[in-house]
């Protein structure tokens, strides 16, 4: 269980520190990539929402078996983000910088599928 507690702490973690700055930079991210942001709403609604997973990761690295289930969710989370930043940057939507988040959060998404794998072998050996 250590390994999918390492995995969910780091995830969770290196999702606070990405994504928190975000709510002071909003008028900054739309002058370095252009158009302005013309809905908020959505802007600051993706920050909260993301925000709450890595809450969630933090959560699951606590009990990786107790809460092993969400950790499919989580798996989503992560593989969400990866296609779309994939098929933005493929249809030249994307800067690479952000396409190389989607990058990290694809090898997150593959090490939460392991993790997660993990958990159910260890869970079944301890009973």
């Amino acid at each position: 269980m250590k390994f999918a507690s390492w995995v969910f702490r780091i995830a969770g973690i290196y999702g606070i520190i990405v994504l928190a700055p975000q709510y002071f930079i909003e008028e900054k991210f739309g002058l370095e990539n252009p158009p302005a942001i013309t809905h908020p709403e959505f802007f600051y609604g993706f920050i909260g929402v993301a925000l709450a997973w890595q809450i969630a990761f933090l959560i699951i690295a606590h009990d990786p078996a107790r809460y092993r289930a969400m950790m499919r969710p989580g798996v989503f989370e992560k593989f969400s983000f990866a296609a779309a930043a994939t098929i933005l940057f493929i249809q030249h939507r994307l800067p690479a910088m952000l396409f190389a988040a989607g990058m990290i959060d694809l090898l997150l998404g593959v090490l939460f599928i392991i993790a997660w794998r993990r958990v159910a072998v260890e869970s079944a050996r301890a009973a």
